[in-house]
Order: structure tokens, then C-alpha cells, then sequence
């Protein structure tokens, strides 16, 4: 493929044509009836199996107690209830997956540093709780987790399990907010923060693939690519019906603004900020099919929407005072990542244009 480019900072995660699973060409020898996606495209992305390990066992600190993130490093988070976390991209480039519990949530925040893109999965598969772990294959330069309880492989991006027992099974999906530490401290300052207590020996200081986040290379093969923006920007891409539209920062100002807009027959409501470094996507009908219309609020963080009955919204889309208070917005699957990586699953990818 052209502008692919393997560059030595990566060489320990490049023994693609290693292994005996693996051809003189370097493709898998996997059994193509085995798998929705093509066999020969599913890579061995160098650590092997756990070889980049998952933690099963996170602790987190206070907003108070963290001095290792910079105000623009970036975060997943995620809330349930009165309890809302966040896990940084310097502790998730060098694990991928967290496997927490969080009250009535069992959930795998899993994230692809090679694709920029994080999401949370439900850890209940037919009625029992199992982790996720890295099986080191990668498809479309993009993690394939594996279930513990059957060791079947999922594909991040096409939300589904993809080879081995569960193949063809959809993955239950939580949506994550991702923005940097600063914004996250404002939104919620009482929250807990993934601890570089990891149980791992790893040098969280340093981000492990060189210059990768910026430049226009891809250190794996993809079979689509898209040339109408930088590989590396970052959108906010939305999922219906395996079709995908995204969002640029571009879209909105610098203060919190909305954009309408309708996707698949979904009337969705998009709210982004520069300053703020976010995006978040929700439907604008909420499940009693009132559709409501929804403008910014300013400086409330972290409430982001008011709507035209009077309810105020938090970022995470709940209610958090007026007529609806306690009532949630219809959730869309999204996700933020690398612009290349949601044209390589979805080739037919629109981008809004306002």
C-alpha cells in the first residue's frame, strides 16, 4: 500500500512476517471461514497475545492527587451515576484495555493507540462477567481485543466479535468522552483518575510510538484510504446501520456551539468546542419520541445543553435539572479517533458539511 512507511521506533512491534501462523508474505494462515473480515488482513502486530497487557485490577486517585498528566494530555471518561472516571492515553498507549467495575457497570475501556479511538464494551457476555484482553492482531491497524470467557476475537471498530465462538455477536457499547485533562478537570473535579499503579513497570512519561500522533504515516497496512484530510486528525465519528459520518473540530467555534443534523433517518444533536477540545453526539428524540431542540449553555460545565421544555444536560447526556431532570438522551455509538482509521472500516464514510 502506498505511504506506508515502518519506521525503527516501532521496530518492536513490527514482526509481522514472524511466527508460524504467518506466511513468507507475511499474512496470517488463519482458516478465512473462521473470521467475518478477510483472514489474510488480520496481522500480528508483534507483542503477541498479551504481550501488551490489560490491568483486570485498576486504581484510581483523586482529581487532587494527579501530578503526572499536562493540561493537554487526553482522557477517557466515563460516568455512572455518582461515579465518574477517567482513564489517560498515557497510561491506555502502553495497556489498551481497563477492565473495571463501576457500580452496576462491568466494562472494558479499550483503546487503539495506532488508531486513536476508545470506547467501553459490557463485560457480560450471555449472563456471565468476563475480561477483555490485547490478542496483539490487528485489522486495519486496529486492536482486535479477545474475550476471556470463550477467547473470541472483536473487532474495535466494527463493534462486533469477528472470529472464534461469538463471531457475529454485537459488542454492548458505552460511549466515552474523550478530551484533554484541563477540560476534564473543570467538567468533574471530583472524579477518580486511572493511578500509574498499574501493577505493570512501564515509562508512562514517554509515549511509545515516536512522532506518530502527528505525522501522515501508517506503520500497518489499511484497505481503504482517504486523502480529504490529514490521516491523523482527529473527528468524531458516529455508527448506524455499519455506515459512519464524522465531525471536525472545524465545525465549531472556539465556545461551546450545536449542530443539527440527520444521519440515517436519526436526528442527532452534536455539540463541540475548540477550546475545550470536544465533541459529543446524542439523538435529539428521546425515547418517549418527543424530539426536543436543544441550544448551548456557556460556562456551566458540566451541563453543555438546554432544551426548549427548560431541562439542562450534562456532557454525558443526563438530565440534570428542570421537567426531564433524571432522564437520559438517547445515546448514538461514536467514537473520537485518527480520520484515516474510520475510512479505512467505512469506505462510504460521509463527513458533515454545514
Amino acid at each position: 500500500m502506498k505511504n506506508l512507511k515502518i519506521t525503527a521506533f516501532a521496530a518492536l512491534f513490527l514482526f509481522i512476517s514472524c511466527g508460524k501462523d504467518d506466511d513468507q508474505n507475511g499474512q496470517n494462515r488463519f482458516n478465512p471461514d473462521d473470521w467475518l473480515i478477510p483472514a489474510n488482513e488480520v496481522l500480528d502486530g508483534g507483542p503477541g497475545k498479551d504481550g501488551i497487557p490489560a490491568i483486570d485490577n485498576p486504581i484510581f486517585v483523586s482529581v487532587d492527587e494527579v501530578t503526572f498528566l499536562r493540561e493537554d494530555d487526553l482522557v477517557l471518561g466515563f460516568a455512572d451515576h455518582d461515579e465518574v472516571r477517567a482513564y489517560s492515553h498515557r497510561i491506555l498507549n502502553w495497556h489498551e484495555i481497563v477492565n473495571d467495575d463501576i457500580n452496576d457497570h462491568a466494562v472494558a475501556v479499550n483503546y487503539c493507540p495506532l488508531t486513536g479511538t476508545g470506547i467501553g464494551w459490557g463485560r457480560i457476555i450471555n449472563g456471565t462477567k468476563t475480561t477483555f484482553g490485547v490478542s496483539g492482531l490487528l485489522y486495519n491497524s486496529n486492536i482486535i481485543p479477545y474475550d476471556r470467557l470463550t477467547d473470541s476475537n472483536w473487532s474495535q471498530l466494527l463493534h462486533k466479535s469477528v472470529n472464534g465462538q461469538l463471531i457475529g455477536t454485537e459488542a454492548q457499547t458505552y460511549n466515552l468522552i474523550e478530551t484533554t485533562w484541563e477540560t476534564w478537570k473543570e467538567l468533574y473535579p471530583e472524579s477518580q483518575i486511572l493511578s500509574l499503579n498499574t501493577g505493570f513497570s512501564r515509562n508512562y512519561d514517554r509515549y511509545p510510538y515516536g512522532n506518530y500522533q502527528t505525522n501522515s504515516t501508517l506503520l500497518f497496512p489499511v484497505n481503504n484510504t482517504d486523502n480529504r484530510m490529514h490521516n491523523k486528525e482527529r473527528v468524531l465519528a458516529v455508527f448506524a446501520n455499519e455506515k459512519a459520518r464524522v465531525y471536525r473540530f472545524e465545525s465549531f467555534g472556539q465556545d461551546l456551539s450545536i449542530v443539527n443534523d440527520e444521519f440515517l433517518s436519526k436526528e442527532l444533536l452534536i455539540a463541540g468546542s475548540n477550546n475545550l477540545n470536544l465533541m459529543v453526539a446524542y439523538q435529539r428524540e428521546l425515547a418517549d419520541g418527543t424530539m426536543l431542540t436543544f441550544e448551548a449553555v456557556q460556562n456551566e460545565l458540566p451541563t453543555i445543553f438546554l432544551d426548549n421544555e427548560g431541562t439542562k444536560w450534562d456532557v454525558f447526556g443526563r438530565a440534570i435539572s428542570g421537567p426531564r431532570e433524571g432522564e437520559n438522551l438517547q445515546a448514538v455509538t461514536q467514537m473520537m479517533g485518527y480520520w484515516f482509521s474510520f475510512a479505512a472500516f467505512y469506505p462510504e464514510l460521509e463527513i458533515y458539511e454545514p
